[in-house]
């Protein structure tokens, strides 16, 4: 058998790194993190809470959250999904109402994707623009989400933001109630707070 010589030694001592580099280092969403969609509708506003968020994130740093916060594009993925049968509207009726509107049987999951983003450093923290593929009720569209991120506790990175949707541009139908006399509007602002840690 050839002896390995000493180049050969430290590029197989850079394998693991490398690899460890190409698949990220992951990441987590602290149990504080909240999402939840404000309405309307012809009789009152309404919210609605996500009751489970599952997020898949890594980043190519040890430290990421250090890193973004001074301006660095240091998360490498970010994935969000949230089970449309957990959504809590704190009213049973409602629940199965916007189950249904959200065709939770047929299509149990809500996903975003971020694919792109940037980042820029401001006086109190950091703001960027997530572009990503959201998909709801089995529909896949591309949108644009604005955020921002400030030093968290524990040293996490507090992420917040709300984006406004129009749910029959997903195919959804809004939900009625009362016999028709409480109707849900087409437009919702789904808003996050988010405490990401390494």
């Amino acid at each position: 058998m050839r002896p390995i010589n000493a180049r050969a030694a430290r590029l197989l001592c850079l394998v693991p790194a490398a690899v460890a580099f190409s698949y990220g280092q992951p990441m987590s969403l602290a149990p504080q993190s909240r999402l939840w969609v404000d309405g309307t509708s012809t009789v009152r506003s309404w919210s609605c809470k996500a009751t489970e968020i599952d997020a898949t994130i890594e980043a190519g740093a040890p430290d990421a959250v250090t890193a973004v916060m001074t301006g660095v594009k240091a998360v490498k993925v970010a994935e969000f999904r949230i089970p449309a049968e957990k959504m809590d509207c704190s009213n049973g009726t409602m629940n199965e109402h916007m189950k249904k509107a959200l065709k939770a049987k047929e299509n149990p999951v809500i996903a975003f994707k971020v694919t792109a983003y940037d980042v820029a450093k401001g006086a109190s923290g950091v703001a960027g623009a997530l572009t990503g593929q959201l998909t709801l009720g089995g529909v896949t569209k591309p949108i644009v989400v604005q955020a921002v991120g400030a030093a968290g506790p524990d040293g996490t990175l507090h992420v917040t933001g709300t984006h406004e949707l129009v749910m029959t541009e997903y195919g959804l139908k809004p939900p009625t109630l009362m016999l028709g006399t409480m109707k849900v509007g087409d437009k919702v602002k789904v808003s996050f707070d988010l405490f990401v840690k390494n």
